[in-house]
């Protein structure tokens, strides 16, 4: 197997941990909805910006967590295929 062959293309992965990240945020927030005043927001209002519990918050949340996603995906790649290439 060529170096070629095991190389991570940066698109494709970005935008499979972004799909990653929105379906691990909205089902964190559907636990919350139906285990109510666990704590649970805490973390929301820490790494998401802008999030309160509201559909503009919710809307807010998911768009950053599709960029969190897209922007690790697209750092990672080239790192590992440096690293791979060695």
């Amino acid at each position: 197997m060529s170096a070629d062959s095991r190389a991570l293309r940066p698109i494709p992965l970005a935008l499979s941990l972004a799909t990653f990240l929105a379906i691990g945020y909205l089902a964190c927030l559907a636990l919350a909805l139906i285990v109510p005043d666990r704590g649970l927001h805490a973390p929301w209002l820490q790494f998401f910006v802008g999030f309160n519990w509201t559909w503009l918050g919710f809307a807010i949340g998911l768009v950053e967590s599709l960029v969190y996603g897209f922007i690790a995906g697209v750092v990672f790649a080239p790192i590992y295929n440096f690293f791979n290439d060695r």
